[in-house]
């Protein structure tokens, strides 16, 4: 394969040879344009002598002009025409380079190609990996709220039984004669509050109905019917507020908010 160094060396001598040429050539043209220098004339005695009077004379042939020269064939000026040998060559270099390019434009693509799959199937697993993560904490969830459901159905059994058990052992307690001793223990408080107004005839009897709080305070007093006057109701309410708190029942099952006392303070 030639060498650039050697491609340069012959480039430059061709441009020396054919500088050398170009200087050849104009000096001649400058010759060719120079007028001639005049002959000098040489005085010669003669006498004319016409050719048709001379017998036996031989006519001399015409002079026949030399053909022109020819011009010299001017080598083009530049840097040599490549051979058809480094034409093939680099025709083949460029199909290579050429190659080259698509190989590796090809490489890039294919590179970019696994790159997508691989960030495409990283987007999946991290996708699969968030369901699976939502179905788990789903399923959490949905194990935690039946767990508190069980516990609340469990919790509101247990409260039912103890509310069972509390309302029969105050039905029990309410049919004997601990229910009865307590409204009676209640009732000689309220008398023992009671002042009695002048107006009070013997034989008084009303219906109270007190609303208490735990502790036995009084909250409400409401008269329902009574024999007395107005200012017997008034008295008889106040005593109920005067009577609080009310005394506490013996058994805790019997305390009830709302009591309904007859009052007959005679």
């Amino acid at each position: 394969m030639q060498r650039v160094s050697d491609r340069w060396i012959s480039i430059t001598l061709s441009v020396l040879l054919h500088a050398a040429l170009l200087a050849a050539l104009v000096y001649g043209w400058l010759l060719y344009r120079r007028p001639p220098r005049p002959a000098p004339t040489l005085a010669i005695e003669a006498t004319a002598v016409d050719a048709r009077t001379v017998s036996g004379l031989r006519q001399a042939p015409p002079q026949v002009a030399p053909p022109p020269p020819q011009p010299e064939p001017q080598e083009q000026l530049g840097p040599p025409q490549p051979t058809p040998e480094e034409l093939a060559q680099r025709e083949q270099e460029r199909e290579q380079a050429q190659a080259a390019a698509e190989q590796k434009a090809a490489e890039e693509q294919a590179a970019r190609e696994a790159e997508a799959r691989r960030a495409a199937e990283a987007r999946a697993s991290a996708e699969r990996k968030a369901r699976q993560e939502a179905e788990a904490q789903k399923r959490a969830a949905e194990e935690r709220q039946r767990q508190a459901e069980a516990q609340e159905d469990s919790e509101r059994e247990a409260d039912l039984k103890r509310s069972l058990a509390a309302e029969e052992q105050a039905r029990v307690a309410r049919s004997g004669p601990a229910l009865a001793n307590w409204e009676s223990q209640i009732a000689a408080k309220i008398t023992r509050a009671w002042l009695r107004p002048p107006t009070a005839r013997p034989g008084i009897e009303c219906m109270l109905y007190v609303t208490q709080v735990p502790g036995g305070e009084v909250t409400r007093v409401t008269i329902g019917a009574c024999n007395g006057d107005q200012a017997v109701r008034e008295s008889i309410e106040a005593a109920v507020y005067r009577a609080s708190p009310l005394p506490p029942p013996p058994d805790p099952t019997l305390f009830d908010r709302n009591l309904r006392i007859n009052f007959k303070p005679d």
